[in-house]
């Protein structure tokens, strides 16, 4: 994942990892890529392209790299061999490529795969801890040409994303919610006590944390629209900070432009007040629909 990448180009998580591995057995082999790529008769670019994940992973490319790098272990290169497979295999997600775009693909790569999604939203309760009527009206308001079956796939699609809360090791959800996404009315009274109800559940799971930017703390350094920070538990992986827009997404993995986005959410973290008195918060929300 290059900085300020068009989100259609992202690649998926394993794909980078093994790419960076490639990468790092190259160098400790002391080859170049030009030296690389006269081992598979290919140019320069294309050891280039697989190491930073811009094209799938062929495995006779691997097999015949590994050995030029000097892994030779029978089982060691079997083991890398069974991860490329994996990384070519079509996420879960891919049975939702009609409703899914190419853009937002990635997305629900790097979410699946993070062990901590941090998150500034100023406008809808997140995805993952959206009810199926919210998520309804929400998508409804963003695609009011859609038909009801593609409305229906996209909420189905949002339901098993939300599974990964309750795997066996689920990532922490952090998550910093302005009062605007309380205030606004999204599907009616009924639709919001419902959903509030549904945070108020998400409160007491150990995984997730949710803050409340109230209006009378005043502007916040993020007051310019939602992201996303991913941090992953591979170390080839950097953090990852996603920005969303009308017509597609950035991922940004270089260290200043995350470390902006981190600073700022954990500011906000400092400024809303405590996760143990978004509850009562949500509680008097509720009490007044």
């Amino acid at each position: 994942m290059n900085d300020a990448r068009p989100a259609g180009a992202a690649p998926t998580v394993l794909r980078v990892v093994l790419g960076k591995r490639l990468q790092d057995l190259r160098e400790r082999a002391g080859l170049s890529y030009e030296e690389a790529a006269h081992a598979l008769d290919v140019t320069h670019a294309t050891i280039r392209r697989m190491e930073k994940a811009e094209v799938g992973l062929r495995l006779p490319y691997v097999e015949k790299l590994l050995q030029v790098y000097g892994i030779t272990n029978p089982l060691e290169v079997e083991k890398f061999l069974d991860l490329v497979k994996d990384a070519n295999r079509p996420g879960w997600w891919h049975r939702f490529r009609d409703v899914l775009p190419d853009w937002f693909s990635a997305f629900v790569s790097l979410e699946g795969s993070a062990e901590l999604i941090r998150a500034y939203e100023p406008h809808y309760v997140p995805g993952l801890l959206q009810t199926d009527d919210y998520a309804q009206a929400v998508l409804r308001a963003g695609r009011p040409q859609a038909s009801q079956e593609e409305i229906d796939r996209s909420v189905a699609l949002r339901r098993e994303r939300q599974a990964l809360l309750t795997r066996k090791e689920p990532p922490l959800l952090w998550v910093v919610m302005d009062e605007t996404v309380l205030r606004r009315p999204i599907g009616g009274a009924g639709v919001m006590r419902a959903q509030i109800a549904r945070l108020i559940e998400a409160c007491d799971m150990p995984q997730i944390r949710l803050q409340v930017l109230p209006f009378s703390l005043g502007p916040h350094p993020a007051m310019y629209g939602p992201f996303h920070i991913f941090r992953f538990a591979q170390p080839e992986l950097p953090d990852v900070a996603y920005v969303e827009s009308l017509v597609g997404a950035i991922y940004l993995d270089e260290r200043n432009d995350v470390s902006a986005f981190r600073e700022a959410l954990d500011r906000m973290s400092a400024q809303a007040p405590q996760a143990t008195r978004t509850q009562d918060f949500l509680d008097a929300r509720s009490k007044e629909l």
